[in-house]
């Protein structure tokens, strides 16, 4: 069992993230697609643009991945799973979340979409910035200049 992974999103999101996908687990390329929407596109026609993008892929179940909820790509992706009790869709999409979801994509799809939202949501955090150790600051004094002529 393998599930398709299908990135549809706001040019050129998609495909970037594809890209970033495939130069670290390019076996995976026949199940993971991707889609941009360019800014007018009109969601019929990426409505079936996805559908065709589709056609040909790989895989069992379908798990959508989209940028933004309520925008023109997630739209078009619900519409897709609607009637398709085969397929689950997720927005919010990272770069965590979809490694994650690459790696597991042989697992079923309710378990696969628990992965993904586990690694996109662990994939954010706030970084603590520290000074490097073992590096001299410089304390400015009256008699230097940084921007001497």
């Amino acid at each position: 069992m393998t599930n398709r992974i299908f990135i549809i999103a706001h040019a050129p999101l998609a495909q970037a993230m594809r890209d970033c996908a495939m130069h670290v687990y390019p076996e995976c390329a026949a199940t993971v697609i991707a889609l941009d929407v360019l800014p007018n596109a009109e969601p019929e026609d990426t409505l079936t643009q996805a559908r065709q993008a589709l056609a040909g892929a790989e895989g069992d179940g379908l798990l959508v991945l989209t940028d933004i909820f309520g925008a023109t790509p997630a739209n078009v992706a619900q519409k897709m799973v609607a009637n398709n009790g085969n397929a689950k869709l997720i927005a919010g999409v990272n770069l965590p979340m979809l490694f994650r979801a690459v790696c597991y994509r042989h697992e079923p799809l309710d378990a696969l979409v628990t992965r993904a939202l586990v690694g996109g949501t662990q994939g954010v955090m706030q970084v603590a910035i520290t000074a490097p150790q073992n590096q001299n600051r410089r304390i400015h004094d009256q008699n230097h200049h940084d921007h001497q002529q």
